[in-house]
């Protein structure tokens, strides 16, 4: 409509997109929303596969660590240790390994991210939004976190169950 009405007062043709161009903002905010959402699910697959690489070293070094304590959990199941009690000791442990490092390492970011948001002349001008991750993306990263540190756990748990008490106490 409005460039039928342009096009009668100014005497030019309405279907010649070269007499006139309308900028359409909306369109353009639409394209940056898609491109920002782009951006944010990379994001997030970023940070999984680094949630997914932590798991993963988590369950190696619980892995060594059942190997290095063969001779614990023998005795543990010698003197009468249920499965579900050498189970839960390995699957606690990797809880609180991944716990500690998981608390730590989002210390750690939201630190850097507030040091980033102090230092002058970093933003654009005129832009004052602060640096910073939302709560619940930590409390969804740590859930993700601990909730992969017991994934991780039950390989080295099965590991350890498989342990045969005879074996384990001649094993040095």
């Amino acid at each position: 409509r409005i460039k039928g009405r342009l096009a009668a007062e100014h005497d030019f043709d309405p279907t010649d997109d070269s007499a006139i161009w309308i900028n359409n903002t909306m369109e353009r905010v639409k394209d940056m929303m898609i491109v920002f959402g782009g951006i944010n699910l990379f994001v997030w697959i970023i940070g999984l596969g680094t949630l997914l690489t932590g798991v993963v070293g988590v369950s190696n070094i619980m892995l060594v660590l059942v190997k290095e304590r063969t001779q614990e959990i023998g005795i543990r199941r010698a003197i009468g240790a249920s499965p579900r009690s050498i189970i839960a000791q390995i699957l606690s442990e990797s809880f609180a390994l991944t716990l500690t490092a998981g608390i730590f390492g989002l210390s750690a970011g939201v630190w850097v991210l507030s040091v980033a948001d102090s230092i002058p002349g970093l933003k654009p001008d005129g832009i004052d939004v602060p640096i910073q991750i939302g709560f619940s993306t930590g409390v969804i990263a740590l859930a993700i976190l601990v909730a992969g540190s017991l994934l991780a756990g039950i390989i080295p748990a099965v590991r350890a169950l498989s342990i045969k008490a005879v074996d384990a106490i001649r094993e040095e």
